[in-house]
């Protein structure tokens, strides 16, 4: 107990301490001055001036701030007691020996073992409390003579050692039990002798595998896991293999591995050993995708087998489900948005529990749309399921609709925007099992934009559904609540979403929900348009397509844009180091924080704080480095979606990913200061960590499209600017094949000549602003900025049911 630190007593207990020392007679000055014998816990004025000053924090505690000190400097339980017995604190000396130092607590509880016989056996129990410990083992209820220690000890087990072990800590009057643990003999090695489930022969005796690695059929995407559990005196080590060759760093209990690929399908197997002996586990096969085609060709033949297979399973599937979800908030010219980020982090969780493979994007540029449209149309194919939502500033003219980009100029036209209606074209041409558009946007003519953009006719495939947040003519509104609040379109669907029911029927509950509702009620209403004659459902099942290829390139098409740099640990010169961690907030965005997980006992302050970062994505200065995700912007992430990190100290928000064009970096800045120098001293790190998220799919550049012929389809997808040479590695050989791809037909994007710059004539289709609108305190946000009196528009979240 000599050596026990104060660093590892409780939370509570210091608190609790630190309020008895919040007094200026017997208090924690005089605590101060009576450590200051030694040399190492001798504070200097600055330090001491920061312990007065938590006085005035709303929960702030000198006494608890230097114990903080003192415990960074490894005092111990003894000396801290000795300490306050000199200053005469009587109730703190009572509090640190009654409730603290004569406490028994076992810090090492005895584990349930299965060896074999004459193996050696130690059941081991640790405590700390008192100075004076005493260790009693028991067999059942029988006191062992011969096990007064923390070990016990069996150097050759036989059958009369099989039994229930308990080990008594005691000190005084005071004792405590430790947990029962469970000895028993193997009369085996415990592992089969068939050489068909493990490389070689086990030759174990003393070791046990518990639980075997269990064989996975997977898609690419997924995450692997396989896991090995071992019993062993002394404990195990694990090595695991792949295909019979060693995997180097793959040396604990359980393999995973994110987004697997193709390259990653094979045999795994796990060694495990220690000093005396080694066992392996059983050999299982990980397959990955749906399993061989027998040609590259999609054939009519798996066609026939494939449409065959879902018309006997009755009900509609799907062959994958993928969803583009776009968000555009802070326009350059236009009015900003505030619902769109909440709608698509919203829907975005949806759907992902929908198994649909969901790609969400803030704040894109025309000719981000664009790409990131035509990115979504490499993930659809035959009986695939795609869904397309869109929230932000919009128009309709002569019945077609028109996605405003964020950089659209205050005179915009249909050459400015996505055209709605070419995006279902070429989703058609994918032979999709199921088009869904949700859109959230104005549907106000544009009087400005007299073109009249004529599609090629549509295919007949009864699979379209259009769902607009509102009619034509009319507004979609937003309620400036907070910068969390949900657009009103979304504030219903998020509740009708889950239901297993067809398309449009969902659709039709949340006009009727709408309907229903006062504040909605003649100002904005659902318009369902669909031709959908089978009946499915979001809810629908996946089953697995015929063709092998098709699925494996959608997968890592998806994948490579979801992928998010490594946390790794950062050591400095001075003996700090720091944990590096990501967390993705969108497809887009990305959080970066650091977390101090050493620090040297000589240094009292440390932050490690980010720099000087790579052109391209946007980082707001002011708000990086922040204590807090809020203050750093990020309204929807939570501290549980940062784990393994518990505490993670500064944060660092990076938005427009998509505007990166090399690798990211940015530079460390570790600010520390030890306890004897005033002047804050300086490390820096430079990091790099390749391209996050959708960064790799290169957004910022021109598509090029070629028409739609078999031999070009899937070589379109192949030399996609997002397909590294690394995946293009690990796909069969395409040369012949024949795959349906993204969508080739259309005549080739060009970025318009005209100039972006504000013409005469302004482009904002019934945006003139009332002056009742502008006084108003709070005045609804309108996703087309018309005209409206606020007391017209009493919207409130407060008049929802369950509103947020």
């Amino acid at each position: 107990m000599e050596d026990m630190r104060l660093e590892t007593i409780s939370e509570a207990a210091l608190s609790r301490l630190g309020y008895m020392l919040d007094n200026a007679e017997c208090g924690w000055k005089q605590l101060a001055k009576a450590v200051a014998e030694q040399p190492q816990f001798c504070y200097s004025d600055r330090e001491m001036t920061d312990c007065s000053l938590k006085v005035l924090s709303p929960h702030g505690s000198p006494g608890r701030y230097l114990l903080a000190l003192l415990a960074d400097r490894g005092c111990t339980l003894a000396f801290l007691l000795q300490c306050l017995k000199k200053i005469e604190h009587r109730e703190a000396v009572g509090f640190l020996t009654t409730n603290v130092m004569e406490q028994i607590d076992i810090i090492q509880q005895p584990q349930s073992q299965r060896i074999a016989e004459g193996s050696p056996v130690v059941l081991s129990c640790k405590a700390v409390g008192p100075v004076e410990l005493q260790y009693q083992w028991f067999k059942g209820k029988d006191e062992m003579p011969e096990g007064n220690s923390p070990d016990l000890v069996f150097n050759h087990a036989s059958p009369a050692q099989q039994g229930h072990y308990i080990c008594r800590v005691s000190s005084g009057d005071k004792y405590i039990f430790s947990n029962w643990a469970h000895v028993r003999l193997l009369r085996s090695g415990g592992a089969s002798a068939d050489s068909s489930s493990s490389y070689f022969p086990s030759t174990a005796s003393g070791l046990t595998i518990t639980q075997q690695p269990r064989p996975q059929a997977l898609m690419e995407g997924d995450t692997l896991c396989l896991e090995c559990a071992a019993q062993a005196n002394p404990p195990p080590q694990f090595q695991w293999y792949f295909n019979k060759e060693l995997m180097p760093k793959c040396i604990r209990n359980f393999l995973k591995i994110p987004c697997i690929t193709t390259a990653d399908r094979g045999t795994y197997a796990c060694r495990v050993y220690n000093l005396y002996h080694e066992m392996w586990s059983d050999q299982v096969q990980v397959n990955i995708g749906p399993g061989s085609c027998s040609e590259s060709s999609w054939d009519k033949t798996a066609v026939a087998n494939l449409e065959a297979n879902l018309k006997q399973m009755g009900d509609c599937c799907a062959t994958d489900k993928v969803a583009l979800l776009i968000g555009n908030m802070n326009y350059l010219h236009h009015r900003q948005l505030r619902a769109p980020m909440a709608d698509v982090h919203e829907l975005t969780n949806l759907l992902r529990q929908l198994d649909f493979k969901v790609v969400s994007l803030l704040d894109l540029n025309w000719q981000e749309m664009h790409s990131a449209v035509t990115e979504f149309l490499l993930l659809l194919d035959r009986g695939v399921y795609g869904l397309l939502y869109f929230a932000g500033h919009g128009y309709e003219n002569y019945g077609n609709s028109f996605m405003v980009p964020i950089d659209a100029p205050a005179s915009y036209t249909f050459k400015h925007c996505l055209w709605v209606q070419e995006v279902l074209q070429r989703m058609q041409e994918r032979q999709t099992g199921l088009n869904v558009f949700l859109l959230d946007m104005c549907r106000k003519r544009n009087p400005n934009d007299e073109g009249i953009p004529q599609p090629d006719p549509l295919r007949v495939t009864a699979n379209i559904v259009f769902g607009y947040a509102t009619c034509v003519d009319a507004e979609a509104f937003e309620v400036n609540k907070d910068d969390l609040s949900n657009g009103i379109f979304m504030s219903f669907l998020k509740k009708r979403l889950m239901e297993p029911e067809k398309v449009t029927v969902i659709l039709d509950k949340v006009a009727e929900d709408m309907g229903r509702c006062e504040i909605t009620r003649g100002r904005q209403a659902l318009e369902l348009r669909s031709n959908l004659s089978e009946r499915r459902a979001l809810t629908d099942k996946i089953q697995a397509p015929a063709c092998q290829i098709a699925a494996s390139t959608r997968n890592l098409q998806w994948a490579i844009a979801h992928v998010l740099p490594e946390s790794r640990c950062l050591r400095f010169n001075c003996g700090v180091t720091v944990q590096l961690g990501f967390a993705a907030e969108f497809s887009n965005i990305m959080i970066i924080y650091t977390q101090i997980l050493e620090t040297p006992t000589d240094i009292v302050t440390c932050s490690a704080q980010l720099s000087d970062f790579t052109e391209g994505p946007e980082v707001d200065l002011k708000r990086s480095n922040q204590e807090s995700l809020l203050e750093a912007d990020s309204f929807l992430l939570t501290i549980d979606d940062l784990l393994p990190l518990k505490q993670p100290q500064l944060f660092t928000r990076i938005s427009a990913l998509q505007r990166l064009k090399k690798e990211l970096s940015f530079t460390v800045c570790l600010h520390y200061k030890y306890g004897n120098l005033d002047e804050e001293l300086l490390e820096e790190k430079k990091i790099t960590v390749g391209k996050p998220l959708v960064s790799k799919l290169n957004l910022h550049e021109p598509r090029l499209f070629h028409s739609s012929t078999s031999d070009q389809q899937m070589s379109s997808l192949l030399d996609s600017s997002s397909f590294s040479e690394s995946f293009r590695a690990n796909l069969p050989d395409l040369k012949h094949s024949s795959i349906g791809s993204a969508s080739t037909s259309l005549p080739n994007y060009r970025v318009p000549m005209e100039s972006f710059a504000c013409s005469g004539l302004k482009n904002e289709p019934e945006e003139t602003l009332s002056p009742e609108f502008l006084e108003s305190e709070e005045p609804p946000a309108i996703k087309s900025l018309p005209s409206a009196a606020s007391e017209e528009l009493p919207f409130k979240f407060s008049n929802f049911q369950n509103s947020i």
